[in-house]
């Protein structure tokens, strides 16, 4: 039977694997890290508890990410195209903006 501390490095890799840009590739310096960081979880509390603590920020940040991009869909565009997107959205449609050559 894997011990607490094998639980929660594994739930740890598979966070950083889900979170990670391009998909299920996991830095290594960051996993080396986190590796350290879960050997001395074994012999203090407190650094177990970090580990815990660190686990639960990194799934928070992901299901937030995912409800930002579910319940706002204009989160991660620029000014302008927010305003032609809310246009759109209620039949209406922007005009071209005149650009004048110089």
């Amino acid at each position: 039977m894997l011990s607490q501390h094998a639980k929660a490095y594994r739930s740890l890799l598979r966070e950083l694997k889900k979170s990670s840009l391009p998909p299920h590739k996991i830095n290594p310096a960051l996993s080396s890290n986190f590796r350290n960081l879960a050997e001395k979880a074994r012999n203090s509390d407190a650094v177990f508890e970090d580990l815990r603590n660190a686990i639960i920020f990194m799934t928070a940040q992901r299901e937030h990410k995912v409800l930002l991009d579910r319940y706002n869909p204009l989160f991660d565009l620029t000014a302008e195209e927010r305003i032609h997107a809310t246009a759109r959205r209620v039949g209406l449609d922007m005009p071209i903006t005149h650009v004048p050559e110089n």
